[in-house]
Order: structure tokens, then C-alpha cells, then sequence
């Protein structure tokens, strides 16, 4: 599953962008494009860059995580692991044979607001690619065989994820958090949803949200706008239109006070910790100040967390913090972990930063060597990945936004002060009204957790699920 995205640098670090930057104006510019919408509803994007003869597709179907009935979590996640395992007209052998034979990859992956698909070919490869991901996204048959096989791995790599307390912090995390509201569902699902959902449960999402109105599809690399346009316009837009919408998300509310959840893992040496609260929407209006305060908070190697927890006393291999900027208010956390015996030292660190952030603000120093930073992320000169620019193109479109995203954002990170940041502090980093979920073992730290919250819940890991 990809992260969840995000403020602008987190999206295009996370995919891997360089974008060009204009020598004279010393800002990025995205590339131009062309908009789409075919007669059955589906938008299409379409951008020409001829530097290597690839090109790359790049969709998102409205419906990811959020889209789950409730009892149901992972069927999202199930539907799109299913989606190359057989059609009508082809084995589930037959579509990775063809792919793979000429170096195709094609992939779908949930994630909460959403499930994408990917895929790259050369240019010459395009009609083969074209037949058989239009034959995967209209007419995938979901063999039950499959769905059996499919369920009990995930049931299995739910388990190992609990082995493992770094890979499951989060989903306890997001649980705890976001309550009834459905950013509280694992993607990956549980033990019991998993092994609830059937083949008819598949089948129903698909018909519901895996139609051409309710997709956005970006194109990037070595073709002509109007060839590619006739191409997908005559494969696709005989796509029959069906009734196929977005699900509607409420904003989750923010939790006032504190609470902790210590999950009881008996067999860790270590503590595994995150303190947050819910955060920001992708489409906040001080998305571009959040990153630069957070970038020096606890995103860069030499960021406030990692400088302190990490570089000056050795408390962990890593301390960050994150915003998951999603349709509508994702978490915020500070997370890291250590040893059962520095628990609390680690914890009270963590909160002294925090509080030192709000009391002492930034300097100025602090916030030009950030601009500098987040900048210097974007080599003038590196090649604008076809794979990476679709991306791009589909979260804009995704997020309602437009190229001036790309195109002002080193504008806004200039135009950022010292006055803006103890706004952005104070508004965005939540410093009263805190949020705690902790793995551990709790014979060694459960008597540190009580001073942290006056609602304190207790969770075995070896429990099912993640509430």
C-alpha cells in the first residue's frame, strides 16, 4: 500500500519528483497539459514529454478504504489485489505473461480516499498494454479460488504485521484517533473483517465504484496530445457509463484532552509511541506553512525531534513527525520508539520539544536553512520522470487543485515568515490536546503511561483487530 498523500513536498518527495526548475525565476513550473472528460464521464489528463520513449499511466478510482462497509475493512484493499487474478477473457497467468513478457508492470493498490493503478511500458508496447488493462478494469471476473487464496494471506500478513509493533503502530494509532469516523479503518482490514468478506462483497464494491465517471486517468511521456486523446477516447469511452459516485466523508472532530491506549506487546524489548491529534485536509490553505514547520519539527534528519531523541542522547534510531493530508482531516503524530527502560525519558523529551516549539517559537536562521532545504529537494536539472509527473497530475486533479500548486510553491515558500510560523505553531501543532497510543510491554511501562493521560485503555496484541 503507498502512503498516504499529502502537502505538495510530501507528494512529490514521496513519488519521487524532480520537477524543472526556470533558471530565471529560480521556481518550478509544471510542464503543460491537456484535460479531458470523455463522453461516459472519465477524466483524462494527458502531458507529452519525449526526453526517453516510455510512457506511463497513472488512475485513481474514487473509492478506497472509506468506501469499506463497516465489518467489512479490507474490501476495498481486496477488490484491487484481485484485479489481475483473471477476466473474461484472459487467466490470471495469461495477463502476467503478457505484461511481463515485455517488461509491463501494471499494479492496483488501495489506500483510504482511493485505489490507483499504475503502469509503464515503452512506447512501442502501448496497444498491448492498452488491451489487456482495459480487459483487467472492465471485465475482471474475481475467481473464488482467488478470493480464498487472497484472504488467507492477508489474514496472515495481518498477524505478522502484529509481530512486528513498528509496522502496526499506525493502524492502532488511526483507530484509537479517528473513532467511528472512517479514517479509523485499517486499510489491510482485520482477522475477523477479512475473513468475513466474499466473493459477493468483491463483486458489489467493483460494480459500485469501478466505473468510468468515477475515475480519473493521467497519461505522461513520448506520444502526441491529439493521437493519445483518439486512443483512450476510443478505447475507453466505450466504457458503458454506470451509476458509480465518491463517498462523502465527514471531518473528523479533533479530540479535546488527552487520552493514551497502551497496547500490551509481552515479548518487545522495545516501546513504540505516537502522540498526535487529527490534523490537516490536502487542501488546507497554510498547507505550504505546515510543511516548512513541520520539515524542521521532525521531518529532515537534523529536525528538532530527530535532533534531540536521536542525534544528542541516543534515545532511538529515528524520531519524526507527519501530517497524512488526506480529502478531509488526517492524523498528525509524532512518532518514534526505545528501549522499555527509556520510555519515559523518550515520552517527556518528546513533549518538551513540542512545548519548546510553542514557547520559543523558531529562529530565523532555523526557518531560512528550511526554505533552503525543502528548495533543494528539486535538482534543476534532473529528468522529469514520465512515471512521476503522472502522479503528480492525478493528485491535483484527485485534490481539485491546479498547476499553480507546482508552479507557486517555491513563491510561497519565500513568502513565509517568522510571524506566519508562530500562527502555524499555535493553530496546527496541538500542544494541550494530545492523543497517545503506545506498544509495549506493559509489566515495564504501564506505570509510566499513567502520567501522561487521565484516560488510560489497555489492549492485548495478540487481540483481534486494531479497536
Amino acid at each position: 500500500m503507498k502512503f498516504f498523500i499529502s502537502l505538495l513536498i510530501t507528494i512529490l518527495l514521496s513519488v519521487g519528483v524532480a520537477l524543472a526548475q526556470t533558471p530565471a525565476s529560480n521556481a518550478l513550473k509544471l510542464p503543460p497539459y491537456k484535460k479531458v472528460t470523455l463522453s461516459n464521464g472519465m477524466t483524462v489528463l494527458l502531458m507529452e514529454q519525449h526526453e526517453v520513449p516510455f510512457i506511463s499511466f497513472n488512475m485513481r478510482i474514487k473509492a478506497g478504504s472509506t468506501s469499506d462497509p463497516a465489518g467489512k475493512e479490507g474490501l476495498a484493499a481486496m477488490t484491487a489485489d484481485l484485479m489481475r487474478k483473471g477476466t473474461k477473457n484472459r487467466t490470471a497467468d495469461q495477463i502476467a505473461s503478457q505484461l511481463e513478457g515485455v517488461g509491463i508492470g501494471l499494479s492496483f493498490d488501495a489506500a483510504q480516499d482511493y485505489t490507483s493503478a499504475q503502469s509503464e511500458m515503452l512506447k512501442k508496447d502501448l496497444d498491448l498494454m492498452l488491451d489487456v488493462f482495459y480487459d483487467v478494469l472492465t471485465n475482471s471476473t474475481f475467481p473464488q479460488a482467488e478470493v480464498e487464496k487472497l484472504q488467507k494471506l492477508s489474514i496472515s500478513s495481518i498477524k505478522e504485521a502484529k509481530d512486528d509493533a513498528q509496522s502496526a503502530i499506525r493502524r492502532y494509532y488511526n483507530a484509537y484517533l479517528f473513532g467511528n469516523h472512517p479514517y479509523s479503518r485499517p486499510t489491510s482490514g482485520d482477522e475477523k473483517s477479512l475473513a468475513s468478506i466474499t466473493r459477493d462483497d468483491i463483486v458489489k464494491f467493483y460494480n459500485s465504484y469501478y466505473g468510468p465517471a468515477n475515475i480519473i486517468l493521467s497519461v505522461a511521456g513520448d506520444f502526441s496530445t491529439p493521437d493519445m486523446e483518439k486512443i483512450l477516447t476510443s478505447r475507453f469511452g466505450q466504457w458503458d457509463k454506470k451509476t458509480t459516485s465518491p463517498t462523502k466523508l465527514t471531518e473528523p472532530t479533533a479530540f479535546k484532552g488527552k487520552k493514551l491506549l497502551l497496547i500490551d506487546k509481552p515479548d518487545t524489548t522495545q516501546t513504540f509511541f505516537m502522540i498526535g491529534n487529527v490534523g490537516v485536509s490536502r487542501t488546507n490553505p497554510d498547507r505550504v506553512g505546515i510543511e516548512i514547520i513541520n520539515t524542521l519539527f521532525g521531518v529532515r534528519f537534523t529536525s528538532l525531534l530527530n535532533s534531540e531523541l536521536r542525534i544528542k542522547t541516543g534515545l532511538t534510531y529515528g524520531a519524526r513527525s507527519s501530517f497524512a493530508e488526506n480529502q478531509v482531516p488526517g492524523p498528525f503524530a509524532i512518532s518514534t520508539y526505545t528501549q522499555n527502560a527509556t520510555t519515559e525519558q523518550a515520552i517527556d523529551l518528546a513533549l518538551e520539544i513540542l512545548n519548546r516549539l510553542h514557547e520559543k517559537g523558531i529562529t530565523e536562521d532555523q526557518l531560512k536553512s528550511t526554505k533552503a532545504y525543502i528548495k533543494g529537494q528539486f535538482a534543476p536539472d534532473a529528468l522529469e520522470s514520465s512515471f512521476q509527473l503522472a502522479a503528480v497530475l492525478t493528485d491535483l486533479e484527485f485534490s481539485g487543485l491546479d498547476q499553480e500548486e507546482i508552479n507557486q510553491f517555491f513563491a510561497k515558500i519565500d513568502a513565509f515568515t517568522l510571524a506566519d510560523a508562530q500562527k502555524i505553531i499555535k493553530q496546527y501543532f496541538p500542544k494541550e490536546n494530545l492523543v497517545f497510543v503506545l506498544i509495549g510491554k506493559s509489566e515495564e511501562v504501564a506505570k509510566v503511561a499513567k502520567k501522561y493521560a487521565p484516560q488510560l485503555d489497555n489492549k492485548q496484541i495478540s487481540q483481534d483487530g486494531f479497536k
